[in-house]
């Protein structure tokens, strides 16, 4: 049995995320399952470092599945990136280790969201920012996103009330930096809750609009969901790396 590992980008806009889901067709991991069960002759279950929310991006998603083809890997490529829709990409195909797990072996994941703070139309780039027009104080945001980093209890920053795992995780880099007009918010860390990039950035954003003070975020640590921010769109979006 063959372990193959894939390394994917797409554009969310049009799926409902990227885990199958029973009943919807329209996910990331259905259509590559889809695709790659028509191209290998085999029912193909794939792995993924993680679930991207419905309207959220990746550029560096990482998945595996296991295979009895004798199909090359760069005959796998090709073929998938014939397939595929044009929003869904594959950067490579390659042969895994037998135990490794996109999912399980994922050591770091970073993940970035895009503000687009100005009044001027962005046109081009809408489906890939949040627009918000309103000042925001950006010192502010990188005091407040500093005291993210760390190990810390995310359950206000978790959006599944009926999570029953830990809800500790660790932080290992929360940038907030100013390109022009547009703010990115970067995160990088052992792992994320549901909804968790999205929580933390609403959270930034009303300290950027002084609803809330910078040094309350430690506060939060430990606390229900209702203590934190709001929940920003998916559609600013993207996971960039996964590390291993």
């Amino acid at each position: 049995m063959r372990n193959i590992r894939l390394e994917i980008c797409y554009d969310g806009t049009r799926y409902k995320g990227w885990q199958r889901l029973s009943g919807v067709e329209n996910t990331i991991q259905g259509k590559l399952e889809q695709v790659l069960t028509r191209i290998l002759g085999e029912e193909i279950e794939i792995s993924g470092s993680g679930r991207t929310d419905a309207g959220a991006h990746a550029v560096g998603q990482v998945a595996n599945f296991h295979c009895e083809s004798e199909l090359s890997c760069d005959e796998i490529l090709l073929q998938l990136r014939r397939y595929l829709p044009e929003d869904i990409g594959i950067h490579s195909c390659q042969e895994a280790q037998p135990r490794f797990h996109a999912r399980l072996n994922c050591r770091t994941k970073t993940y970035r969201y895009r503000v687009w703070n100005s009044e001027k139309p962005c046109v081009f780039q809408r489906r890939y920012v949040y627009v918000m027009p309103a000042k925001l104080d950006v010192l502010k945001m990188q005091e407040a996103a500093a005291l993210f980093v760390g190990k810390h209890d995310f359950s206000a920053f978790c959006a599944n009330k009926k999570m029953k795992k830990s809800t500790v995780r660790c932080i290992e880099q929360a940038k907030v930096i100013q390109n022009g007009d547009e703010i990115v918010f970067e995160f990088t860390g052992d792992g994320f809750l549901y909804n968790m990039v999205r929580i933390m950035v609403g959270t930034l954003l009303e300290v950027g609009l002084n609803k809330r003070s910078a040094d309350g975020i430690p506060v939060l640590f430990g606390k229900q969901r209702e203590e934190a921010g709001y929940l920003v769109p998916a559609q600013g979006l993207c996971l960039m790396e996964v590390t291993y």
